[in-house]
């Protein structure tokens, strides 16, 4: 994973800012200009990239990069979840999430992983939002 920290000289903000407005034009099509004058157009999903790490640098937030293989290990699936590995190997044999197997190691897609995260992360917030209103209506909010 490489982080890139926010320490940036006042003449790079500068620059952010500028690079942000011109990401966020309608119809913004950027091109890579080589050393050589040789042009390459930006394909869209590094434009969409691209344009998510300028908004976040020029909001001061640091910025972390991480590549994942399109199967992850049960260490790394559990990391993601921020869970330990047992759990996530009790949530694979429960049918929780599914998983293949390679040899005698389970893997985990990381499609999966995002979608089963993303699940948990929508029924979290509901019983959150379900918790709070039981809560007002007892009187302990006012």
């Amino acid at each position: 994973m490489n982080t890139f920290s926010s320490i940036i000289t006042e003449a790079e903000a500068e620059a952010i800012k500028q690079l942000e407005q011109i990401l966020n034009q309608e119809n913004s099509q950027l091109k890579l200009v080589a050393a050589n004058g040789e042009e390459m157009t930006i394909p869209d999903s590094v434009f969409r990239v691209l344009r998510q790490l300028v908004q976040a640098m020029a909001l001061g937030k640091n910025v972390s990069i991480v590549t994942y293989n399109p199967e992850l290990t049960t260490q790394q699936a559990a990391d993601l979840l921020n869970v330990s590995r047992p759990y996530l190997i009790k949530l694979l044999e429960q049918g929780e999430l599914p998983y293949i197997m390679v040899g005698t190691h389970r893997r985990v897609k990381f499609e999966d992983l995002i979608k089963y995260k993303q699940q948990r992360d929508t029924k979290r917030r509901q019983l959150l939002d379900e918790l709070i209103a039981e809560s007002q209506e007892l009187g302990f909010y006012q």
